[in-house]
C-alpha cells in the first residue's frame, strides 16, 4: 500500500464576480468591495432583473480559440481559463513540468451543481419558444454536468482520472476533498480541483425567485449591500457564478520541482443531515466538522478562522453559527469568522471552490476576509467573533476551515494549515 502524502495548494486560478486576478480579488475581499450588482436575465417579454453577481471582461473565443469556445457551455469556459490560470500559477505550463508518465495520471476532480445549463435553456427557448425544428447536435456534450471536467482534461492534456461531482452547493468542495485524497494516497502526484457555476439563465432564476430565498434591491435600488449574512436583517442570499480551480500536489513533489506553497490542504470530512431536503441541521454540520479535523489529526482548539458557509439566509445562518458553537465550546468567541458571500454573492456548485481559494489565501497572508454589511448581528448568530466591515490581520492564524453545506443534506468541510517552511 502506498503511504499517505501530505498534500499542499501550489496553483490557484479564478473567473470570479471580482475579477480574474487571485490577488486583486483577495484585496477587494479585505477590502469589503462588493461584487453584486442588478442584472437582467432572458429576452422580453420573458426577463426578469435580478440582484446578483456575474463575470465580466473575459473573451473565451479570444483566449481558448473560437472552433474550441464554440464547443463549451458558459460553465466550461469559465472553468477552461480559471483552470488554465491556476495551471500556469503552479509552474506546470512550461514544457517539460511534468514528466509523461505523471502528466498521464493527473486528476481532475471538479464540481458543478447545474452544469451546462445555459445550453439545455437555449434548447428548449429554441424549440418551445422560437418553433426551431432542430437544436444545436452540441447540446449534450455541452450540457452534459462532465462537459466542464472533460474539457480541462483536454485543454490541459491530463490523463488520470476525470471526475464530476455535483452535489448541489458543496459539488466543488467534495471534488477538492477527493481530490486531495487521491494525491494523498498516491494515486496521482498532481490534482486539478475546483468547480464552476454558470446557472443564471431566466429558468433557473425565477425557480430560485419561487423559493422566496433571494435578496432584492434596497429601496434606493442598489443591490451592492443586500447579502447580509449573520444581521438581523438579512434579506436572503444573492446567486453568482464563476469558477476556481486549486492546484494540489503531493509536498515532496512541490518541494522537489521548488514550487510555491500557498497552503496544506490537511483534511476533508463530509455527512448527510439525513434530515431534509432544503432545511439545514446542526448535527449533521457538526458531524462534518469533527470528521475533518480528525481527517487533518486536528482539534477544534487549533482553529483560528473559517470561512462559514454563510448565505444569508435566516435559517441557515443561525443553524451554521450552532454548529460551530457546539465545535469550539468554552473558546468559540476567540474564533474568527466571516462569509466572504456577502461580497461575491452564491456560486452554488463553484461556491466551495472560490471559498477554499479564499480560506488558503487567508492562511497563505494571516489576513482575515470580512462578512461585509454586518451592522446589526442577529441574536442566534451570536457567539463567535465575526470579521466586520474590513479585513482582520491574524498573524498567527495556523488552522483554517472552509465550509460547504449543500440543499440534500451534503456537508463537506475543507482543512486549511499554514504551510511549513521547506
Amino acid at each position: 500500500m502506498n503511504l499517505p502524502h501530505r498534500v499542499v495548494v501550489t496553483g490557484l486560478g479564478q473567473v470570479a464576480p471580482h475579477g480574474r486576478d487571485v490577488a486583486a480579488g483577495f484585496e477587494a475581499l479585505l477590502a469589503g468591495r462588493s461584487a453584486i450588482g442588478l442584472h437582467t436575465v432572458g429576452e422580453p417579454p420573458h426577463a426578469t432583473t435580478l440582484a446578483s453577481a456575474v463575470c465580466e471582461g473575459f473573451d473565451a473565443a479570444a483566449e481558448l480559440g473560437r472552433p474550441r469556445a464554440a464547443t463549451m457551455d458558459r460553465v466550461s469556459q469559465l472553468s477552461a481559463l480559471a483552470a488554465r490560470s491556476a495551471w500556469a500559477d503552479a509552474g506546470l505550463a512550461a514544457e517539460g513540468a511534468l514528466t509523461a508518465t505523471e502528466r498521464e495520471r493527473a486528476c481532475v476532480m471538479w464540481g458543478t451543481g447545474a452544469g451546462g445549463i445555459q445550453t439545455l435553456e437555449r434548447g428548449y427557448r429554441d424549440l418551445f419558444l422560437k418553433g426551431r425544428p432542430r437544436i444545436s447536435p452540441l447540446s449534450v456534450v455541452m450540457g452534459m454536468n462532465n462537459a466542464a471536467a472533460s474539457q480541462l482534461a483536454l485543454l490541459l492534456g491530463l490523463g488520470g482520472a476525470c471526475f464530476t461531482y455535483s452535489v448541489a452547493c458543496a459539488s466543488s468542495a467534495v471534488a477538492i476533498g477527493e481530490a486531495m485524497r487521491r494525491v494523498r494516497w498516491g494515486e496521482c502526484t498532481v490534482a486539478l480541483a475546483g468547480g464552476g457555476e454558470a446557472a443564471l439563465p431566466y429558468g433557473t432564476v425565477k425557480a430560485w425567485q419561487s423559493m422566496q430565498v433571494l435578496a432584492e434591491a434596497d429601496d434606493s435600488g442598489s443591490a451592492a449591500g443586500v447579502c447580509r449574512p449573520f444581521d438581523a436583517d438579512r434579506r436572503g442570499l444573492v446567486l453568482g457564478e464563476g469558477a476556481a480551480a486549486l492546484v494540489l500536489e503531493a509536498r515532496e513533489h512541490a518541494l522537489a520541482r521548488g514550487a510555491r506553497i500557498y497552503a496544506e490542504l490537511a483534511g476533508a470530512g463530509s455527512s448527510c443531515d439525513h434530515q431534509h431536503l432544503s432545511a439545514p441541521d446542526a448535527g449533521g454540520q457538526l458531524r462534518a466538522l469533527q470528521a475533518a479535523l480528525q481527517d487533518a489529526g486536528a482539534s477544534p482548539d487549533e482553529v483560528a478562522y473559517v470561512n462559514a458557509h454563510g448565505t444569508a439566509t435566516a435559517e441557515g445562518d443561525p443553524v451554521e453559527i450552532d454548529a460551530l458553537r457546539r465545535l469550539f465550546g468554552a473558546r468559540a468567541g476567540a474564533v474568527a469568522v466571516s462569509a466572504t458571500k456577502s461580497l461575491h454573492g452564491h456560486l452554488m456548485g463553484a461556491a466551495g471552490a472560490l471559498e477554499a481559494l479564499v480560506t488558503t489565501l487567508a492562511v497563505h497572508t494571516g489576513h482575515l476576509p470580512p462578512t461585509a454589511h454586518l451592522s446589526q448581528l442577529d441574536p442566534a448568530c451570536a457567539g463567535l467573533d465575526h470579521v466586520v466591515g474590513r479585513g482582520r490581520r491574524d498573524t498567527g492564524l495556523q488552522l483554517a476551515l472552509s465550509n460547504s453545506f449543500a440543499f440534500g443534506g451534503s456537508n463537506q468541510v475543507l482543512v486549511f494549515r499554514r504551510a511549513e517552511p521547506a
